[in-house]
């Protein structure tokens, strides 16, 4: 029988090159995040003032011919949605979708996604890839994960955001995914946006909801059910340092997002391989996604305001409703409440 010791440090052993797979995962993935458009950008440049041009040529020419596919349903790629590093990803946190109830393959859904945290990342583990089991919970469902139109006009950073199943957030490209790309359908959106991302603070709850309508108008002109998802624990991953109010700073990150579409913000979690220090890494604790209950909608061609403030409302409780049952199981205090700006 082998010595207790011994198995003792074997499987310390493995924890530890365990969690080494699972910190350069999520390493890989913060980089992806930050730096692998810039990096596109350089070695198109580096490419265009070369001898290898021509493929830049080339490129530019498949490029142009493929411009609305981010606006017509994507290019996902199963087989990167279930790569073994997403697994790695997942299990950092770790990360955990749970459902409330079975949707009905044959209707398409509008997810809208709470909060946007600082960088969605249960947003992208749980619908841009398949590690926490979708297609296995909600089988025939196929999830749209939507982010900014600029992201898609990068050359070949471009191709790894289709691969991963993205799409436009843009006025066409929702009403083509829920009206014209058949049934089975779910197209996410992180709802808050960039104008969330500054509400990011720990053991907070602040969504920026109370005028974001457009997402009930397409549910509506399309006539698909609105779901409303909540991610326990997202802004907990990673902080943020809050400028002075009304301060050059704040107003120019204010401005930058006016301008680019999303907020710049300096975050910081822990260090790569040390919790103690501050780093890039995010912080290990459990992110739960809960897809909620949906809301039926009817399709409307042209939705009056006050149609579209009654199913706002509607959306609006059954959120709360939604958060008030599910945060004492993942922590919260029972005093905690949602927060509308």
């Amino acid at each position: 029988m082998e010595p207790l010791q011994e198995k003792e440090e074997r499987h310390k052993s493995r924890s530890l090159y365990l969690e080494v797979l699972q910190t350069l995962s999520v390493l890989q993935c913060m980089l992806s995040f930050l730096l692998l458009g810039p990096v596109c950008v350089l070695l198109i440049t580096w490419i265009v003032f070369s001898q290898l041009w021509p493929l830049f040529a080339i490129y530019m020419i498949w490029m142009i011919s493929d411009w609305k596919t981010p606006e017509r349903g994507g290019r996902r790629s199963v087989w990167m949605s279930r790569w073994t590093v997403w697994k790695y990803f997942r299990d950092y946190f770790p990360v955990q979708l749970h459902k409330t109830v079975d949707l009905d393959p044959k209707g398409n859904y509008i997810f809208a996604y709470h909060p946007h945290g600082i960088m969605s990342l249960g947003a992208f583990c749980n619908f841009g890839t398949d590690s926490t089991g979708f297609s296995h919970m909600f089988p025939n469902l196929k999830p749209h994960l939507t982010t900014l139109s600029g992201n898609f006009k990068v050359p070949l950073y471009r191709e790894y955001l289709l691969a991963a199943g993205m799409c436009s957030v843009t006025h066409s490209s929702i009403d083509y995914l829920l009206s014209c790309n058949g049934s089975g359908n779910a197209v996410v959106i992180v709802v808050g946006g960039a104008a969330e991302a500054l509400h990011c603070v720990r053991n907070k709850h602040v969504l920026t909801l109370k005028r974001r309508k457009g997402f009930i108008r397409k549910a509506l002109v399309n006539g698909a059910s609105l779901v409303p998802v909540y991610s326990f624990g997202e802004n907990e991953v990673l902080q943020q340092y809050h400028f002075e109010h009304d301060s050059w700073k704040e107003k120019l990150q204010k401005l930058f997002q006016q301008w680019i579409g999303f907020a710049p913000c300096i975050f910081f979690g822990q260090g790569i391989f040390s919790s103690s220090s501050k780093g890039i890494m995010p912080i290990r604790r459990p992110i739960n996604t809960v897809v909620g209950k949906p809301i039926p909608v009817p399709k409307m061609k042209n939705p009056s305001e006050q149609q579209v403030d009654a199913y706002h409302a509607l959306y609006v409780k059954c959120l709360q409703e939604l958060f008030n049952t599910q945060k004492e199981q993942f922590g919260l205090q029972k005093t905690d409440y949602l927060y509308l700006v």
